[in-house]
């Protein structure tokens, strides 16, 4: 059975579920106890689990993701949020240098069970320094894991999964997300790490997303099937690893592809991607693979200019089109 539920909520459910189903499981953060964070996801777990296991940080993420790393060495396991995404650039020699690199260096000595949650992305008129999607960095480093969920159901699952993986996650939540619903399951279940999904089934062009632009892809899919233009839809849902057997299954069928992210085009994961869809499936390509990204400017306050320079389902829907009717 399902029920329809806030991301935001399911989120929650996640971390209550993992705090009562294990022990070791904690959670650290700016204001996250009495306070709930700074999107209210931990509302309330303080008093159910107490203070010893939620815990309020320092405004110090260097400090406290490194706190985290340590005690994810000595057993437990770690949830770490970082108000904005943005935040993490202060904690990257913790991330990049140190649990990202300490099984490679001790083998079965270590694990790293951490998981690092990070509100990203645009569409609030935040500013440059508040909205900004950062996973490009994470998934050019070897050692981490990295997933952005688009659905309630997955942002359950596979915040779930993240918490039991000993490796380190960086766990990417959209904040236009926190206010979607959508059907969740009813206990305990998980979402396979390293896994894409089909969300829609096309013939004529495939569409690549993940986080919030799985939805602008989906309402691309119904635009350009009003012109009788079939397009399949893949959410991603884990970057690191990339699942591209399912990507490449759809694009050998298709012929043509677009790849899209919230992030900015030049040196994203899109780029990535679209690189080894041209070198996996070069044969089976009908048309150049084409990108949707954000401009690459810093993203601006205004919300009429974050608009204009942050991507959606006409750019999408437009590019489509564009590959369809010229191959």
């Amino acid at each position: 059975m399902a029920r329809d539920i806030y991301y935001s909520h399911a989120i929650r459910e996640a971390l209550e579920e993992e705090l009562a189903r294990d022990e070791n499981v904690i959670l650290l953060g700016e204001d996250i106890a009495e306070y709930g964070g700074a999107f209210k996801l931990s509302a309330g777990i303080a008093e159910q689990f107490g203070k010893e296991r939620v815990r309020n940080t320092p405004i110090s993420e260097n400090g406290f993701v490194g706190v985290a790393i340590g005690a994810a060495m000595t057993g437990l396991r770690p949830v770490v949020e970082i108000m904005f995404m943005d935040f993490i650039a202060l904690a990257m020699d913790q991330i990049v240098n140190h649990a990202a690199k300490f099984r490679y260096q001790f083998g079965k000595q270590c694990k790293i069970p951490l998981v690092v949650r990070c509100p990203a992305g645009a569409g609030r008129g935040y500013g440059p320094t508040h909205s900004q999607s950062l996973e490009r960095y994470f998934v050019a480093t070897p050692g981490l894991v990295v997933l952005a969920p688009a659905n309630p159901a997955d942002a359950k699952g596979l915040l779930k999964s993240a918490i039991r993986c000993d490796d380190p996650v960086i766990f990417i939540e959209s904040k236009l997300l926190y206010s979607t619903v959508g059907p969740v399951p009813e206990g305990d279940y998980i979402t396979p790490i390293g896994e894409a999904t089909v969300c829609a089934k096309g013939d004529d062009v495939t569409l690549v997303a993940y986080s919030r632009m799985v939805q602008e892809a989906l309402n691309a899919a119904e635009a350009l099937g009003a012109h009788d233009i079939s397009a399949e839809v893949i959410d991603l849902r884990s970057l690191a690893p990339l699942d591209m057997d399912t990507v490449t299954k759809s694009v050998n069928k298709t012929g043509r592809v677009v790849v899209i992210e919230e992030g900015w085009l030049t040196g994203g994961v899109g780029a990535e991607v679209a690189a080894r869809i041209s070198e996996e499936c070069f044969e089976s390509l009908l048309a150049p693979p084409r990108r949707v990204a954000a401009a690459d400017v810093p993203v601006p306050a205004s919300r009429v200019l974050e608009q204009a320079a942050t991507p959606d389902f006409k750019d999408i829907a437009r590019a489509a089109a564009e590959l369809v009717a010229n191959y």
